[in-house]
Parts: C-alpha cells; sequence; structure tokens
C-alpha cells in the first residue's frame, strides 16, 4: 500500500499522523481514499479535479507530470508539499 508523509499543516486533519498508508492505483484514488478516512483531505490537495495551485505532489522522489493521474505501485512514498513563499 502507498505511504504517505503528511506535512505539518495538513497533519490537523490526520490526527498527527505524519506518515499513513492507503491504498490506490493512482494519485487520485490515494487522495480519494485519504479523504474518506480524513475527511476534508482532498479539499486541501485538489482543487476542480486537479492538484491545487501551490500544491505538489513527490512520488517516489519524483515531482508528478501526470498530476492524479499519476500511477502508483504498492510501495509508492507519496509526499504532499505546499508551496513556500518569501522573498
Amino acid at each position: 500500500m502507498p505511504t504517505v508523509f503528511v506535512p505539518v499543516p495538513l497533519r490537523r486533519l490526520t490526527g498527527g499522523e505524519h506518515r499513513v498508508t492507503v491504498p490506490g492505483a493512482t494519485l487520485r484514488e490515494l487522495v480519494a481514499n485519504l479523504d474518506a478516512r480524513y475527511p476534508g483531505f482532498a479539499a486541501h490537495v485538489t482543487e476542480d479535479g486537479r492538484l491545487r495551485p501551490g500544491m505538489a505532489a513527490i512520488v517516489n522522489g519524483e515531482a508528478t507530470v501526470d498530476g492524479l493521474r499519476t500511477p502508483l505501485t504498492e510501495d509508492a512514498e507519496v509526499h504532499f508539499l505546499p508551496a513556500v513563499s518569501g522573498g
């Protein structure tokens, strides 16, 4: 089952868990399953059926190019990273 590393701003949704395992053959399925387990999760990482602007998904150390269509393996490691701004 893919492992999701939860960024600090979203840990309040996962009860403080920094790493969770959730099934999903694609990033879209994984997000749906995360949202089923942790209501509100999808709203923080997606918008209009795609990743939110300013949110990146990293799968096995690589930035996704297919967005939510990205296929996942059973041993995938997924990181959701909010944009960092500043000057």
